[in-house]
């Protein structure tokens, strides 16, 4: 199973790490160092979630966990969210 949240498909992305200039050592050469490849990966959680009263354990990211409680308050029909 791909790590990826399965309400908003959000996935683990490719990006670029670098040293940052900190101090006195180094000098030019930290801002000229290399810059390696890493991956960004989605902050996820295992959560259950009950819709038209089926529970199903689903992988959300923190996004979606925070939408959906939000949601919750303002909304009139029961879904019920537990981590």
């Amino acid at each position: 199973m791909a790590y990826q949240c399965d309400l908003c498909s959000k996935k683990t992305h490719a990006g670029r790490q670098h040293t940052h200039h900190t101090g006195v050592a180094g000098g030019q050469w930290k801002k000229r160092a290399q810059k390696t490849m890493r991956s960004f990966a989605p902050n996820l959680h295992w959560v259950t979630i009950s819709l038209n009263g089926v529970m199903s354990r689903v992988h959300a990211c923190a996004k979606c966990i925070k939408r959906a409680k939000f949601d919750l308050k303002k909304a009139t029909t029961k879904v019920a969210v537990s981590s």
